[in-house]
Formats: C-alpha cells, sequence, structure tokens
C-alpha cells in the first residue's frame, strides 16, 4: 500500500509539476485504486477494511484534486508553503477589477433582458479567457514563480464564480 506520508503526486508516483498527461494521471489513479479498493478485502478484518476504505478516499480526493487545473495549482503553491488565500486576500490588480465589474454588469444586463445568447457569447469569452490564463499560470508554477501564480489562482477562482453564475442564469431562463 502506498504511504501516508506521501503528497498527491507522490502518491501517484507523478512529478510536482503543473503540467500533466491527464492519460498518464488516469492511468495512475486506476493503478493506485487497484491497490487500495475496498473489494479487495472483503475478506480481510474490520480494521484492514477501514484502511482500505480510507485509502480509496484518499485516493479519490487526490485524483479531483489533481484533475482539475485549479484545484491542482492551488495544492502545488499550498506544497510550497503558499496559501492563495482567496478568502481574506482580495486585492487584485486595476485591470482585472474593472474587467470583473464589466462581466457582472454584462451578466445582469443579459440576465434581466432574458438574453441566453448574450449569457452564452459571455460565458464563451470567459472560458477563453479562462483557458488562456490557465496556459500563463502553468507556465509560473513549473518555473517557480510562485506569486504571480498565486494572484492567478485568485483570479481564475473569479472567473469561475462568474462562469458558475452565467450557467446558472442560462439554466433559469430555458426553464422559465
Amino acid at each position: 500500500m502506498p504511504s501516508l506520508t506521501q503528497n498527491h503526486f507522490e502518491l501517484f508516483q507523478l512529478p510536482e509539476r503543473f503540467g500533466l498527461d491527464a492519460r498518464v494521471l488516469d492511468d495512475a489513479y486506476r493503478a493506485v485504486q487497484a491497490q487500495v479498493h475496498p473489494d479487495r478485502f472483503t475478506s480481510a478484518g474490520d480494521a484492514q477494511k477501514r484502511i482500505a476504505m480510507q485509502w480509496a478516499t484518499r485516493a479519490n480526493e487526490a485524483y479531483q484534486t489533481l484533475k482539475s487545473p485549479l484545484r491542482r495549482a492551488t495544492y502545488l503553491l499550498h506544497l510550497r508553503g503558499i496559501d492563495v488565500g482567496a478568502e481574506n486576500n482580495t486585492a487584485m490588480e486595476p485591470a482585472f477589477l474593472m474587467q470583473q465589474m464589466e462581466w457582472r454588469e454584462r451578466t445582469e444586463d443579459a440576465a434581466a433582458a432574458r438574453n441566453v445568447d448574450a449569457l452564452q457569447t459571455l460565458l464563451r469569452e470567459l472560458r477563453d479567457e479562462e483557458s488562456a490564463r490557465l496556459v500563463r499560470l502553468g507556465e509560473w508554477l513549473d518555473s517557480g514563480a510562485d506569486q504571480p501564480a498565486a494572484e492567478a489562482v485568485r483570479q481564475l477562482m473569479f472567473i469561475e464564480r462568474v462562469a458558475h453564475e452565467i450557467d446558472a442564469q442560462i439554466d433559469k431562463l430555458e426553464a422559465a
């Protein structure tokens, strides 16, 4: 069985970097799951069954963290001793703050006008912005530029929230 002291990357025997091949991660996850899955321990004692369940849960959590680029970035920064501090660190560069306000206004205007097409267009723009920022985030993380990476994570968290809000507005309007 894997060791309890391993971080998520070590658990799956992957390098501690942002850039990951999704297929390699999937294969590594399946290999760990094959070792620790509770079904392999059906005839074991209760203590071994509990440990297997804990390992399966840990493997699932590690996989979900590494599978998500934003969660993976946050985790990498955590491993490097950097708290993204999204809850209490809301200071962002002025250009991004202006962009935030524009996205919010466009979302509110489109929702008020019940304009699903405008919301979908804005959502595509946000997803494009998110993709471009994820590329830069990966470059910063893999080169050790942790402070700009932490700022980028906070910005991406905001973009993600706005995208979810737009999705909810679209669902609401389409259900009406």
